[in-house]
């Protein structure tokens, strides 16, 4: 392969700047290997918790933190993200080696958590062109890419020493109603109130399985580092920030929710975030039947979770949209959020009545 960009970053921007020399100065009290000053800047991607890269002359870290303003309750736990990194190291190699972890808030004004930085490339909407991959080159790597999800789903969790971590059992539930929750408590006078969809899911939840894993609950192609020299070598799995235990399929119905296809409706082709529809990439239904036959779970009938993870994703983006629109982040990126609020729930309404 060829040597690639890794993931990009940018000056730390306007309104989201730390105490650099506070910080400096502490991190150097607990990783006391560290020499000189750090550059800092901010990694472009990611639209939730904030991530930070502090460039040293003998270390390379990433500080992750939760974002400014109104935030769910239970969301964007940087003690969660750290302890099930930990445990999965051993188990699951493909995570950062994380280094520190501090909810003294005096130090940056949030809890915290710095890991090493991960050299390799980080994927957004095309495949690198540099790399010339054919069809069959392409769907190499997307079969390596899902064979990733269903390696960590078939994690022993509670020999990983994570079988505190959650309550699995009654999962879909608390995922339906707390999404519902959240979306409630998020809504803005100019999106819907989708009223339908949430009843539909709350009266279609499928009885709880016994099967439990461990849950990403943001896998995409863009929260991976990719080996320059290999692009089917998964170097490490980002953004554990909604991490969980409970049904496997559920985890797979939110992934697929990101996964756009050339003959998707047009509203769902403006979400476009990772290069799924790339010649050679699988169909949902090729990775449904991908997932059945690794795992022996029945994918045949996916509907609810295929709305479930249209909508959670829906309440994600409302979210943040809320924010914005209530002026706690300048972010621009997030000004058309609200229309994609309208997309995702339209999309939901549609799969329900087909």
């Amino acid at each position: 392969m060829v040597s690639a960009s890794g993931n990009p970053t940018t000056p730390v921007r306007q309104g989201e700047a730390l105490d650099w020399a506070g910080l400096d100065r502490h991190l150097k009290t607990v990783l006391p290997h560290l020499e000189g000053e750090p550059g800092v800047s901010q990694f472009a991607g990611g639209n939730s918790n904030l991530t930070y890269r502090l460039k040293y002359a003998n270390d390379d870290l990433v500080l992750r933190r939760p974002p400014f303003g109104t935030k769910a309750k239970t969301a964007h736990s940087m003690s969660r993200e750290y302890r099930v990194m930990n445990a999965l190291k051993p188990v699951f190699p493909s995570v950062p080696n994380t280094l520190y972890y501090s909810d003294d808030e005096a130090i940056i004004g949030s809890e915290f958590y710095v890991m090493q930085k991960v050299d390799g490339v980080l994927i957004r909407t095309r495949l690198p062109a540099e790399w010339n991959l054919t069809s069959s080159d392409t769907r190499r790597f997307c079969t390596c890419f899902w064979e990733k999800l269903i390696e960590l789903h078939q994690v022993d969790f509670r020999k990983a020493g994570l079988g505190d971590f959650g309550k699995p059992s009654g999962y879909a539930e608390r995922q339906v109603l707390g999404w519902n929750a959240r979306y409630e408590r998020a809504i803005t006078p100019d999106v819907d109130n989708f009223a339908t969809v949430r009843a539909w899911l709350a009266a279609n939840m499928p009885a709880d399985t016994v099967r439990h894993s461990i849950l990403h609950g943001d896998y995409r192609i863009d929260n991976v580092i990719l080996d320059s020299n290999d692009p089917c070598n998964i170097r490490a799995v980002l953004d554990w920030e909604m991490c969980a235990l409970g049904d496997p399929l559920m985890d797979l119905g939110s992934s697929l929710a990101y996964w756009i296809e050339d003959d998707d409706p047009v509203e769902l082709k403006h979400l476009l975030v990772q290069p799924s529809n790339a010649p050679g990439m699988l169909t949902r239904r090729e990775i449904l039947d991908l997932y059945q036959h690794r795992t022996g779970l029945d994918t045949s009938n996916f509907t609810f979770y295929q709305v479930y993870g249209y909508w959670r994703l829906a309440v994600i983006v409302q979210q943040i949209y809320f924010r914005y629109f209530h002026g706690q982040t300048q972010d621009q990126r997030f000004k058309s959020f609200g229309t994609a609020v309208q997309q995702l729930g339209s999309h939901c309404r549609n799969l329900i009545a087909a």
